[in-house]
C-alpha cells in the first residue's frame, strides 16, 4: 500500500482506503479503480494525497516517482494482497491467451492451469476475497475479469457441493473457459458499448458452440467440462440457448457454471449495463431458481454469501453504514444489520425499501 500525492496518480490505480471529504463524507470508496473522471473529482475536491495499492488494475506494479509512505505488510498479513496480485495477473494472462485464440492458436490447457490454479488455491484459503473481486472489473476488460471470476466461483461452489478435489478443480476450469468461444465472435460485438441488435445477439450466442469446438479434442479435460462450455446458458425449463435442452439433459457442471456466470455478470460493470448490488442480484437468481437454475447450486451460493458476509461492513441504500450480524435461512438477501454509531439492529426483511448497496472491505 502506498501513500502518494494526488498528481502522482494515474488511471488504473486502485484505492486502498476511502477518500474522505472535508464534510466527513466518502468521496470515492475503497477498492475503486481510478479513471480520468475520478482523477478530476479528486482535484476538484482538493484531495492532496491518497492511499493506493502498489499494483495497478492491469496487474503491473505502480511505482510513482515520489512516494510519501510505503506500508510493507507483515508476513502474516500478506494473504489478501497476494490474492489481489494473483487475480490481476491472471486476468491479464487470460487476456493474452484470449487474443491468441482470436488469432487462431489452439487452447494450451497446460498454460491455462499454470495461470489459474495458483490463484484458485489461494482463493480457497481466503474465500472472503470473492466478495470484492468485482470491484476491479472495468467495462473495457469485463470479458477477461468475468472469465477468471466465474472460474473461481464455479470451483468454490462445486467444493461447497461436496465435489472431490479433482472434480471441483475441473469445474473451476470449466468456469474459466466457459466464454472461450467469444474469441470466435466478431470483435466489434465484444467491444460494443450499446445494447446488441437482434442479429448481433444471435451471433454472440454462438460462442457456446464455438467454445465447445475449441476444447472438443483436448484430452486433458473431462467431458463434463466441455459440456459446461456448451451448456452454461441452458436453463432447466428449456428457456436457455442454444440447444434449448431441459434439466435432465444438462450436465451438473453446466448447472454450477450457469449460476456463477449469471451472478458475476449482474454484479459487475459491463459495456452496456451498470453493476447491481450483490444481494439484490442473489434475490433475483433465487426467484429464478424455480424453473431456470438448479436449486442445490443456488442454495450453495446462498450459503457461501451468508458465511462470507457475517461481520462484513455494508453501505445501505439510505446512506447508512452498518455491520451484518445475522441471516435468516429463509431470507439470505435480507440480513439483520447493526447500524454504525447507534448500534440499532435493523431487519432488512422488515424494511422493504432499504437494501444493501455494497459490501465495504
Amino acid at each position: 500500500m502506498l501513500l502518494v500525492k494526488t498528481p502522482q496518480l494515474q488511471e488504473g490505480c486502485i484505492l486502498a482506503e476511502d477518500v474522505i471529504g472535508k464534510s466527513n463524507r466518502v468521496i470515492i470508496p475503497k477498492n475503486t479503480v481510478l479513471n480520468k473522471k475520478m482523477l478530476t473529482v479528486l482535484q476538484k475536491f482538493l484531495v492532496t494525497q491518497v492511499r493506493v495499492q502498489s499494483v495497478l488494475v492491469d496487474g503491473s506494479t505502480f511505482r510513482p516517482s515520489e512516494i510519501i509512505q510505503e506500508d510493507v505488510p507483515k508476513p502474516k498479513a500478506t494473504e489478501n494482497k497476494d490474492v489481489l496480485k494473483l487475480y490481476l495477473e491472471a486476468v491479464q494472462q487470460y487476456k493474452q491467451m484470449f487474443q491468441s485464440w482470436q488469432s487462431g492458436l489452439p487452447i494450451d490447457i497446460g498454460k491455462v492451469r499454470k495461470m489459474f490454479m495458483p490463484l484458485f488455491e489461494k482463493v480457497l484459503e481466503a474465500e472472503k476475497e470473492l466478495l470484492f473481486l468485482h470491484h476491479y472489473c472495468t467495462k473495457s476488460e469485463y470479458l477477461f475479469h468475468h472469465a477468471v471470476t466465474v472460474g473461481l466461483f464455479s470451483g468454490v461452489l462445486a467444493k461447497k457441493l461436496q465435489y472431490t478435489k479433482g472434480d471441483y478443480c475441473q469445474v473451476a476450469i470449466a468456469g474459466l473457459l466457459s466464454d472461450c468461444g467469444m474469441a470466435k465472435v466478431d470483435p466489434k460485438i465484444l467491444t460494443k458499448s450499446t445494447a446488441l441488435t437482434p442479429a448481433e445477439y444471435k451471433d454472440m450466442r454462438q460462442h457456446t458452440v464455438y467454445g465447445y469446438k475449441m476444447v472438443q479434442k483436448v484430452t486433458a479435460l473431462q467431458e463434463g467440462v466441455k459440456l459446461a462450455i456448451l451448456q452454461h446458458h441452458e436453463r432447466n425449463d428449456g428457456s436457455g440457448y442454444l440447444l434449448n435442452v431441459k434439466e435432465e439433459k444438462i450436465h451438473p457442471y453446466s448447472k454450477i457454471v450457469a449460476v456463477a456466470d449469471v451472478y458475476h455478470a449482474m454484479i459487475s460493470e459491463r459495456p452496456y449495463r451498470n453493476k447491481q448490488s450483490l444481494f439484490k442480484v442473489f434475490e433475483q437468481i433465487h426467484k429464478d431458481c424455480f424453473g431456470k437454475f438448479d436449486l442445490s447450486v443456488v442454495q450453495a451460493l446462498a450459503s457461501l454469501l451468508m458465511t462470507l458476509s457475517i461481520g462484513a461492513k455494508v453501505k445501505l441504500s439510505n446512506e447508512q453504514v452498518g455491520e451484518i450480524v445475522f441471516f435468516e435461512q429463509d431470507s439470505p438477501s435480507h440480513p439483520m444489520i447493526k447500524i454504525s454509531g447507534t448500534n440499532q439492529i435493523v431487519s432488512l426483511k422488515e424494511e422493504k425499501d432499504v437494501f444493501i448497496e455494497e459490501i465495504i472491505k
